[in-house]
């Protein structure tokens, strides 16, 4: 059997699927949101770029049959070349109780990364609670099994799924969370309750005294030097955020809307601004 591009066998065009999870990025790389981008950087850094083309190329036209996210690993089916649709699996390590309840200890310690999470935001910032605590919220690597005979990883099966991952995170950041093992509601729950017990209701409330019992100290610092903490410096708004506010234009330009030609445009001068 001929060496193809894939591996030791020959490639063959997919078998076509009617129904499939369907990419929604037409055009160049996927993934918009920070938490996704991010995702996506670490495969685009440690995978072989040839299979992530074809991956994204199977992600677009809708290959991926399924997928099911559980704590640690996600499961999904893709119809390749072949009649069976391969199965395929990506493993995460999954926190343990123990482990989540020192995350949420130290979120809700963090009235902002609490408020933001509560009203459903992903705060960037959130990225070094985990690291402080020794538990990375995304992983350096990926342990990934596919069905199908290319030896590479990963393949283009799994890029696809992979790829349609970081869309899904784009949709919901707490499925980032989910599959280090701690569900959105049972998360939310918890800095809930942390709140109640610990954090005043109003971070803003002030307790109404009398200057006559509060003389003797009504100049002095409200929190003890030793207690204050940095304020975490905000993450700047992304370079297309413009984009996203304005009402997209009915313009296209050779079939591709106009925004998707921005898109990039904007990204790259927000890099060349950032860098020295």
């Amino acid at each position: 059997m001929p060496v193809g591009k894939d591996g030791w066998f020959e490639a063959a065009a997919p078998i076509r699927v009617e129904g499939g999870i369907r990419a929604r990025g037409r055009r160049g790389s996927l993934g918009e949101q920070w938490w996704s981008r991010r995702f996506v950087d670490i495969l685009e850094r440690v995978c072989d770029p040839g299979r992530l083309t074809r991956g994204r190329a199977y992600a677009r036209k809708g290959q991926v049959l399924e997928i099911h996210l559980e704590p640690g690993v996600a499961r999904a089916r893709v119809q390749g070349s072949r009649p069976d649709p391969y199965e395929l699996s990506i493993t995460i390590g999954a926190y343990g109780e123990a482990e989540w309840e020192s995350v949420q200890e130290a979120l809700a310690g963090e009235a902002l990364y609490r408020a933001a999470l509560l009203a459903g935001e992903m705060p960037p910032e959130i990225v070094e609670v985990f690291d402080r605590l020794g538990l990375p919220l995304f992983p350096s690597e990926l342990d990934m099994e596919c069905s199908c005979p290319d030896w590479g990883l990963p393949c283009k099966h799994l890029s696809a799924v992979l790829y349609l991952l970081a869309e899904s995170f784009d949709e919901d950041p707490f499925l980032v969370l989910a599959w280090r093992g701690r569900a959105k509601d049972a998360l939310l729950d918890a800095l809930r309750g942390a709140g109640d017990d610990d954090v005043p209701a109003d971070p803003l409330h002030v307790e109404d005294v009398p200057f006559a019992r509060r003389a003797g100290d009504f100049y002095g610092p409200a929190v003890p030097p030793g207690r204050l903490r940095p304020r975490p410096t905000p993450a700047g708004a992304p370079p297309e955020l413009l984009l996203r506010a304005l009402e997209p234009p009915p313009v296209k330009v050779r079939h591709i809307p106009l925004l998707d030609i921005l898109r990039p445009a904007y990204r790259e001068l927000g890099t060349r601004a950032d860098g020295p």
